[in-house]
């Protein structure tokens, strides 16, 4: 939406993001008068809201050849959605539907994934923050592994009967 004009000027269709740091540096857009698939860089976005990304005027969006600062990470391509979770032992988690970012920094902060095979039907989707993030990688993403383990029979006693007593 363009601030000059009052009227649309694009689609956004994705974001372009740094695998190095997981910060949005800017989205495709498709340009509303040209048809043509260009950039808008984050540093161009004066708003962001529910209808959309706010910008000055048109000449906002840019063609990518000519953003020679975004032109490593462009050429990478890097694709968060459907991207796979493991942990650092190897457990495969789930794959990323999803994603949130801090519209002030443009660093993503939380990945939303979903479980694999069957347990992912009765399972509620994975939220995982930047901070249990270890590694990033081409084909996936690195989390730590959790430590705890409660088998499943001493949590069902423990809702029973309360928690056990600790030893002295």
């Amino acid at each position: 939406m363009s601030l000059r004009s009052g009227g649309p000027v694009g689609t956004a269709l994705s974001p372009i993001i740094n695998p190095n740091n997981l910060k949005i540096e800017g989205w495709y857009a498709l340009d509303r008068f040209s048809g043509k698939k260009l950039v808008l860089p984050v540093s161009e976005v004066r708003e962001l809201t529910r209808r959309g990304l706010a910008v000055n005027d048109h000449d906002a969006m840019t063609e990518p050849a000519e953003m020679i600062r975004l032109e490593k990470v462009i050429s990478i391509n890097y694709q968060l959605i459907g991207k796979l979770i493991i942990t650092e032992k190897h457990r495969k988690i789930g794959k990323i539907t999803d994603f949130a970012f801090d519209p002030d920094s443009m660093y993503i902060q939380s990945l939303y994934a979903r479980g694999r095979g069957l347990k992912s039907i009765a399972s509620d989707d994975l939220v995982i923050g930047r901070g249990q993030i270890v590694q990033i990688t081409d084909k996936a993403i690195v989390v730590r592994d959790t430590d705890v383990s409660v088998s499943f029979s001493a949590k069902v006693a423990e809702r029973a009967t309360g928690p056990r007593p600790a030893p002295i």
